[in-house]
């Protein structure tokens, strides 16, 4: 999968507007469909997102997934390990915060990191970062196999656009808060993450699929992560007991 082939922007015959319209929908359906979710006590739903640096993934957590009721669902960040976690294997401090039945989890970034961080970074050496692909896909068969619906999203967005956002953060005192000096030293490799994450699309798709989302436009970004995930929510046949 090349990421330079796939657009980063709403079809042109996309409506905003309308578009906008059926996000409400599909974020009051979503809410239903939790809720049925919750109360059967059967499934386990773990979504997943990825992306560069202010590519979406607190905005489309907070648009898409504000009609959930916050007993159904737990927001995980994973950041750089503390001391403590990076003593044990990279899948340690993950699996604590897995899905139980009926809940929906989300991970703002994920067990990922540990490739893309560790490859770029050369902080592990290539041989076992190698090995890494293998426990992603057999950890997350483990979830499959127990029920666990997984779905992973990668917010697509061009050059352009992050560097705009990355801007934005330093002159919007609301947004100022995510700014990190960093962001401009991870911007400037973000080639060498893409062939990364292009390599990770390749070797972890076993178990769960991942959907690459355009990402350049929040509105379109919403919209068609909630469709993904109410389409695949309906597929497991959810009722009331």
């Amino acid at each position: 999968m090349k990421l330079s082939k796939i657009s980063t922007k709403a079809p042109k015959s996309a409506n905003k507007e309308e578009t906008k319209a059926g996000t409400a929908q599909l974020v009051e359906e979503l809410g239903e469909l939790q809720k049925i979710l919750y109360a059967q006590g059967k499934h386990r739903i773990l979504i997943i997102l990825q992306g560069m640096d202010a590519s979406g993934k607190d905005g489309t957590i907070s648009s898409v997934f504000k009609g959930i009721n916050p007993l159904g669902c737990r927001v995980q960040a994973f950041k750089k390990p503390s001391e403590e976690e990076a003593a044990h294997d990279f899948l340690w401090r993950v699996h604590p915060h897995v899905p139980g039945k009926g809940m929906i989890h989300i991970f703002n970034r994920s067990h990922y990191e540990a490739i893309l961080v560790g490859s770029v970074n050369k902080l592990a050496p290539r041989e076992e970062i190698k090995k890494y692909y293998r426990h992603i896909n057999d950890f997350e068969q483990l979830l499959v196999d127990n029920n666990t619906l997984i779905l992973k999203f990668y917010l697509h967005v061009s050059r352009e656009e992050q560097a705009a956002r990355l801007e934005e953060r330093k002159t919007n005192p609301k947004k100022f808060w995510k700014h990190s000096d960093h962001d401009a030293v991870d911007a400037a490799r973000r080639e060498d993450f893409i062939k990364v994450y292009e390599q990770i699309f390749d070797e972890c798709s076993e178990a769960a699929e991942w959907h690459i989302i355009p990402g350049d436009q929040n509105w379109y970004r919403d919209h068609v992560v909630a469709k993904t995930i109410v389409k695949e929510m309906k597929k497991l046949k959810l009722k009331y007991v």
